[in-house]
């Protein structure tokens, strides 16, 4: 997507770059998230977000000016929690934020078969990331790229063996966020493999009217409280005002099969056109078939996700039975790659719903 590019203006009145922009990293001093290594990314171009290594490198806060683009929960960033992987302990780890991973191996509810015991979403957010390089804009070169790389590994003895190496990089000056996933089976037996980009936007962003943006078809997980929300009578594709019904666990999901452009690339997002905001999300059909639209609109907890995936969250059982599920043989990886933009512009923003309407 054709964006307006920043001109940089800061040559001869900027020595130090974080006058204008870069990484910052730092250790979180209280609360359930005492210990836990952060990154705040500032784009220098309003968009700022904070990295946490420790989960990870998920991110949490996500702010365009004055604007929160993301949907915090209740406990926010806390602590990893490798021994939150049965039932439905991942929640109380589960700080929303822009992006939480899901996966390497599991993607769903709950689930016990004759291959094990798998909890919520796995495991990958609760470990930490081991930091490979950070790499800062040198305005004296001129190179204004910057970008943060390290691996997670989902690791035990006996298998499986899975590493996540993730770089999340931009520009200097452009309101961007760019990752770059690569998934290797480190170990030496074919293993299972789903994952899924847990987006989680929030209020003001979201706001009664703001558009959820894709193209393709819909259709309702299929549970009663989905139906409610996901049916031919209902605009699900305009966030709606907090609902009682949403009290507690009250929710919705929708599996969207997304239509890509000629280039096989999705555009998907939101727009909240009182605040003359959108956020757009591309990546590759081929590499993230599915997309699950989550509508949580319960009072103080306000939250829409668009959550791309090798597969919708159905879990690791249903995936096999419906031959699905994904495996890598030992030595073998996968790619993945998201843009996360933020548009301001009337004429990027008519493109973006052009492209994903």
């Amino acid at each position: 997507m054709a964006v307006k590019k920043m001109q940089p203006s800061w040559q001869g009145k900027v020595i130090n770059p974080a006058q204008v922009g870069g990484i910052e990293t730092s250790v979180l001093d209280d609360g359930p998230g005492r210990g836990t290594r952060i990154a705040w990314i500032n784009t220098g171009a309003g968009l700022r977000y904070k990295v946490v290594i420790d989960r990870g490198l998920d991110i949490v806060d996500a702010f365009y000016q004055q604007h929160s683009l993301a949907w915090l929960s209740h406990a926010g960033v806390t602590a990893p929690r490798p021994d939150a992987h049965t039932g439905i302990e991942w929640l109380w780890t589960f700080g929303g934020g822009l992006l939480t991973t899901c996966g390497l191996t599991h993607v769903g509810g709950p689930e016990t078969d004759a291959f094990g015991e798998r909890g919520l979403h796995g495991r990958i957010s609760n470990f930490p990331a081991q930091v490979e390089s950070i790499v800062q804009p040198n305005l004296g070169t001129g190179s204004v790229e910057m970008s943060i790389t390290g691996v997670v590994k989902e690791s035990r003895v006996f298998g499986p063996n899975l590493e996540l190496r993730r770089t999340i990089s931009g520009t200097l000056g452009e309101p961007v966020i760019r990752i770059h996933d690569v998934v290797t089976n480190a170990g030496n037996s074919r293993t299972p493999h789903m994952l899924l980009y847990h987006c989680n936007y929030g209020w003001p962003l979201v706001d009664k009217g703001t558009q959820i943006v894709w193209k393709g078809r819909c259709e309702s997980r299929g549970l009663e409280m989905d139906n409610a929300i996901f049916n031919p009578d209902r605009d699900f594709r305009t966030a709606a005002a907090p609902l009682e019904s949403h009290r507690g666990t009250g929710e919705a999901c929708g599996f969207i099969d997304v239509t890509p452009d000629a280039d096989g690339v999705c555009t998907i997002g939101l727009h909240n056109e009182k605040l003359g905001l959108a956020v757009s999300t591309r990546y590759r059909k081929t590499q993230l078939p599915s997309l699950a639209n989550w509508q949580h609109w319960g009072p103080g907890e306000y939250v829409t996700g668009l959550e791309p995936g090798t597969n919708p969250p159905i879990g690791q059982a249903k995936a096999r039975a419906q031959k699905k599920l994904l495996h890598l043989d030992p030595g073998r990886s996968r790619t993945y790659d998201l843009e996360i933009r933020v548009l301001t512009q009337a004429q990027d923003i008519r493109r973006f719903l052009r492209a994903g309407r």
